[in-house]
C-alpha cells in the first residue's frame, strides 16, 4: 500500500514502510519507551526490536488521504504508561501530519511489554 500525490510536476509515491520508519523513529524520541515490538508475539513473550527492524512494530492502513497506525511498543518500568502511550499518539500524529503531510485519523497504541533497566548497574 502507498500514497501517492500528483501536480503538475508530476507524481510523488509514499511507501508504506516510509510511513512505518517515520512512525518509528517519532515514536522512539518520546520519554518511556524502551522500543518497538513485533506485532507477531510467541510465547508471549515480547521481542524489542532493532532500529534497523523499527518498522516491523507497526502497522498502517491507508485510506485516501488519511492513515490508521497501530504501534506495538516496550515502556519502561516506572513511568506512567498511560502517560507515555499519549505522548507517542501526540508526536507521531505530529511527525506524520508535518513531514509526510497526511492526515493521522487513528493511532492505537499496544504495550507489549515492560523492561526493567539495566540490572547490573
Amino acid at each position: 500500500m502507498e500514497k501517492e500525490w500528483s501536480n503538475e510536476f508530476g507524481r510523488v509515491i509514499i511507501s508504506q514502510e516510509v510511513i512505518e520508519t517515520v512512525s518509528g523513529l517519532a515514536a522512539m524520541e518520546c520519554y518511556g519507551l524502551v522500543g518497538m515490538s513485533s506485532h507477531n508475539m510467541q510465547d508471549g513473550i515480547a521481542d524489542l526490536l532493532g532500529w534497523e527492524n523499527i518498522s516491523k512494530g507497526i502497522e498502517v492502513d491507508i485510506d485516501d488521504d488519511k492513515v490508521k497506525l497501530e504501534l506495538n511498543i516496550i515502556v519502561e518500568y516506572g513511568t506512567n504508561i498511560q502517560e507515555v502511550a499519549h505522548n507517542v499518539m501526540n508526536r507521531v500524529k505530529y511527525v506524520i501530519e508535518e513531514n509526510v503531510g497526511i492526515h493521522v485519523e487513528e493511532i492505537n497504541i499496544n504495550i507489549q511489554g515492560v523492561r526493567v533497566g539495566d540490572v547490573d548497574k
